[in-house]
């Protein structure tokens, strides 16, 4: 057993190529390189997916306000009452009076649906946005793609052929 063991030491050494100190400061600087090169792409790809969650924390938030603003401006009275007015993403099968009866801001002034384009204008004639104000009574538009809670996370940065909606409620006490 131990003469087996020896010869197959001996058939092991004779197949290992010696090398020179060189040969092998280059063999153990390749495999650095190679694994840096590696944990470098992994922080890339971590950086990546970083940015493009800030991305679309930003294009919702820009929405957000947006929708405040379109709310704003489509009320009679520009937003009243002593309270800070609300904004509500609209589910697609209910009324905003039913939804904000269903908050501490139970009066419906509008239900506003917008989106706008991606890209800076280069024109002061081509439209950059659109919008619609269905009024509180109704359901309006149920299309499932224009209710913000169901869209997909990435969906405000995606659309659907490039032109997607998202509705909201005006709501204020």
């Amino acid at each position: 057993m131990v003469l087996k063991f020896v010869m197959a030491m001996s058939f092991l050494v004779a197949l290992v190529k010696p090398c020179s100190i060189e040969e092998e400061i280059t063999r153990i600087s390749v495999r650095e390189a190679m694994r840096s090169e590696l944990e470098a792409k992994k922080e890339v790809d971590v950086a990546r997916e970083e940015m493009l969650e800030m991305k679309k924390e930003l294009a919702w938030y820009s929405l957000h306000v947006a929708a405040a603003a379109a709310c704003r401006g489509s009320t009679p009275s520009g937003g009243s009452g002593i309270w800070a007015n609300g904004v509500l993403a609209k589910e697609n099968t209910r009324s905003c009076n039913d939804q904000c009866a269903s908050t501490s801001r139970p009066n419906c002034d509008a239900d506003v649906s917008i989106q706008g384009n991606f890209g800076k204008s280069n024109s002061y004639t081509a439209s950059v946005g659109e919008f619609y104000n269905y009024g509180c009574e109704t359901a309006g538009n149920t299309e499932v793609l224009f209710d913000e809670v169901k869209a997909a996370d990435d969906g405000v940065l995606k659309g659907s052929d490039g032109v997607i909606y998202y509705r909201f409620c005006c709501c204020r006490k």
